[in-house]
């Protein structure tokens, strides 16, 4: 039995999962051809990732293609409810609920495992880590895995090292279709989208400092730059560093950052990013905001400590007041600005990323003797969805002739 709230709402968020897979012919694409043959069937899929309307398009292909599909958030502000009830209304099984506690969430999560999948689908790797710690007798009938995230991996990736992985995972968040269009592309935009819908500030004419410059903080720097911003780069990595440097951004320390900045986005998957020294240096009306899974790279405990929290002036924007009288905003709780602030990215980006774990299940379902480790996305898995992606917008490439590939081929 499902656990959500508004089942009211389930008409609205049905609407929003039809728009939604009305701009992603990828994986409709797929749909149709795989759906036939329902070959799915007999096999439970679960799923943890934000729950909004492209997930729930996502969803729905499975269920479409015969399997048992069980769904819960990655996240606890990102879940949509009236996505929530239209899946329900769909006949799929959901956890989930906006705003739920630390409590719930882990509840949630904890229902989803207990549906005993075959295969999983994970966003930062919660769903995982916990049927490995909590119901160990669950993981030999599991097939395997994909990822959608880097933090997701790092933990994975950490757990195969030790010996501890029991069932193999694809890294989807490392194919090309992936983190070249959904980490830049998507997390450009949406980034933006989740901090000008909830703030109302113009971002031309103010500096901006981003945290990280792997491909979503190139991203969010590439944006910030269009909209007419001063960008500002901090790195621990110095081949990113000097890549942001050659392609104009000022690098420096988050300390020397830190009090010229009006807008922060953390970007980087690690913890305290902005600590307690850089939040002491920051500038009257400056802004916080995070876009990496967990809500730790702006140390929220050192905030707390060296302010008062005085209001929400707006919706998803927390005030704290320092005692000299500055003040500096945090949006959406340090959580995922753009999916918790925003409606995440857009569809036609998660075409690519769904589609790509659409082909990542059926490749996990035919294939049962793979080893216990994080795995490639099959190099042509990835190109069959860049060529899908082409045809659905009506862009045609050059082949290599024959002759071409015999000289290619050549010693």
């Amino acid at each position: 039995m499902s656990m959500i709230r508004s089942p009211e709402k389930a008409p609205e968020g049905l609407k929003k999962i039809d728009w939604a897979g009305r701009h992603m012919p990828v994986l409709s694409g797929l749909a149709d051809r795989y759906a036939p043959a329902r070959p799915f069937a007999g096999l439970k899929i679960a799923i943890c990732i934000h729950l909004e309307a492209k997930t729930a398009y996502m969803a729905s292909v499975f269920q479409r293609c015969g399997a048992a599909v069980t769904i819960t958030g990655s996240n606890p502000l990102s879940t949509q409810d009236d996505v929530a009830a239209a899946l329900v209304k769909k006949g799929i099984t959901v956890f989930a609920w906006h705003n739920a506690t630390a409590e719930e969430y882990n509840s949630h999560i904890r229902h989803t495992v207990e549906s005993g999948p075959d295969l999983l689908i994970d966003d930062g790797a919660d769903l995982i880590t916990m049927m490995h710690r909590e119901r160990p007798d669950l993981l030999p009938r599991v097939r395997g895995g994909a990822e959608e995230t880097t933090t997701g991996l790092n933990r994975l990736r950490a757990m195969a090292g030790a010996k501890k992985l029991a069932f193999p995972v694809i890294a989807v968040n490392d194919a090309f279709c992936k983190y070249l269009f959904d980490n830049r592309h998507g997390t450009g935009q949406s980034v933006w989208d989740g901090i000008m819908r909830t703030t109302n500030l113009l971002v031309a004419g103010k500096t901006v400092v981003v945290a990280g410059f792997g491909w979503c903080g190139r991203g969010v720097a590439l944006r910030a730059r269009g909209l007419g911003a001063r960008v500002i780069v901090t790195e621990v990595d110095p081949v990113r560093a000097l890549e942001a440097a050659v392609e104009g951004y000022q690098v420096m320390p988050m300390r020397r950052a830190a009090p010229l900045g009006d807008i922060f986005i953390t970007t980087t998957g690690c913890s305290a990013v902005i600590s307690k020294d850089e939040l002491r240096c920051l500038k009257d009306g400056a802004i916080l905001s995070n876009a990496g899974h967990f809500d730790v790279e702006i140390d929220k405990g050192a905030l707390n400590s060296l302010t008062e929290r005085v209001g929400e002036p707006r919706a998803n924007i927390e005030e704290y007041r320092f005692p000299d009288g500055r003040r500096v905003y945090l949006l959406a709780e340090g959580r995922l600005v753009n999916l918790a602030a925003g409606d995440g990215h857009p569809a036609e980006i998660m075409d690519l990323s769904f589609a790509l774990q659409f082909l990542a299940m059926d490749y996990l379902r035919k294939h049962e003797a793979l080893p216990r480790e994080v795995l490639p996305l099959p190099e042509e898995l990835d190109r069959k969805v860049a060529g899908l992606k082409l045809a659905a917008m009506g862009i045609a490439i050059d082949e290599l002739t024959e002759s071409q590939r015999d000289y290619l081929g050549s010693a």
